[in-house]
């Protein structure tokens, strides 16, 4: 049996961009998010499972200086900073699984676009927002973008956990206050539709 990792390095290395589900041209509920939270350039932001999505690009070309890109697969990584070129020097690039990761510094913004759906086990999902709640700064932002209630039930032949804005906030009730919510059709390259939920919240101190 592959594990997570042998599973996600498979799929990058046999698919292009246009050929997995999740890709855009331009993240823009990732964006919206960076500009509501009004982040100055030196704002140390982290991506979570960030892949080879083009957010890492927007934030070079927005001028942020104190990037990170977390994913499980190193394949996935490789094809974002050979995208980059000479730009992938002015990011830190981390292969971790996200419930193992340890970080060296602290996060102004945690982004997670369709990362935290794949965890399906109450124990992953405590590890996860435990290492949030570490990593990240005290008043700090994070933003999760997952699959609806209205979403499909797997991704990339893996299940996936579905979330309503009220079952999402919940989990994340101890820790983080929520800012605002917002749902968003996302449109595949195979012309099929994948509902999505994005919410922010910010770190408190409980």
């Amino acid at each position: 049996m592959r594990t997570t990792q042998e599973h996600w390095n498979t799929l990058y290395a046999t698919k292009k961009s246009e050929e997995v589900s999740w890709t855009q041209a331009i993240p823009k509920p990732s964006l919206d998010f960076v500009d509501y939270f009004k982040l100055r350039n030196s704002a140390s932001i982290i991506d979570i499972g960030g892949g080879d999505s083009k957010f890492v690009d927007c934030l070079i070309a927005l001028g942020f200086q104190n990037i990170t890109v977390l994913d499980i697969s190193e394949c996935a990584l490789q094809r974002s900073q050979a995208r980059l070129g000479e730009n992938a020097k002015r990011v830190k690039w981390i292969v971790s699984d996200v419930t193992d990761f340890r970080a060296d510094q602290s996060f102004d913004l945690w982004h997670d676009r369709a990362t935290f759906h794949f965890l399906t086990t109450e124990i992953d999902i405590e590890k996860y927002l435990g290492i949030a709640k570490k990593t990240l700064k005290s008043n700090g932002y994070l933003t999760i973008g997952t699959f609806s209630e209205k979403g499909p039930d797997q991704c990339s032949g893996l299940k996936v956990k579905k979330y309503s804005e009220e079952s999402l906030q919940k989990q994340l009730e101890r820790g983080f206050k929520k800012l605002r919510c917002f749902t968003e059709d996302h449109f595949t390259p195979f012309k099929t539709v994948q509902p999505f939920l994005f919410c922010g919240f910010q770190r408190t101190g409980m």
